[in-house]
């Protein structure tokens, strides 16, 4: 065998490795989370299936909350997602405020709400009564006493 250089073409040619991310159709690296669960030490032993279960559900909770930021940050006209608008998308959505109840995004903001108690009050007639005379017995009609309002808002706080 001498002098005929290095054997490159011994034996069966290996195939291309493919990774488990891609077996099971994710973008989310299965290697890596398998790795990081065998360090965690949240368990003495890992099965193959636990990764795959893993990065899969973290994959769609990913591409759920980024579509609901994405359509917040369209909404407000932006082409870019910005914390803001990952706030905006969580505290709107039932079921993902309460999994991130506990979790508090930087420069997110909080909803915009405003207590009823403190907004204007409606109007009954509309407009505005032209005399003194239609004024002041209107006026007698439609307001409550004092003793009346401090009523009502203790029912209101009791409730």
């Amino acid at each position: 065998m001498s002098g005929r250089g290095k054997v490159t073409g011994s034996g069966k040619a290996r195939a291309k490795a493919k990774t488990r991310s891609s077996k099971a159709g994710l973008q989310f690296p299965v290697g890596r989370i398998h790795r990081l669960l065998r360090r965690g030490n949240y368990a003495e032993r890992v099965g193959a299936g636990a990764p795959v279960y893993l990065a899969a559900v973290l994959e769609y909770l990913s591409a759920e909350i980024l579509e609901l930021a994405g359509n917040a940050a369209r909404d407000n006209k932006k082409s870019r997602i910005i914390p803001r608008h990952l706030q905006l998308a969580i505290r709107n959505d039932e079921e993902l405020n309460k999994l991130l109840s506990g979790v508090t995004i930087a420069q997110g903001g909080v909803l915009p709400n405003i207590q009823q108690i403190l907004l204007p009050k409606k109007t009954e007639g509309g407009s505005l009564p032209t005399s003194q005379g239609e004024a002041s017995s209107s006026s007698k009609k439609t307001s409550k006493s004092s003793s009346e309002k401090k009523a009502t808002s203790a029912d209101n706080m009791k409730n």
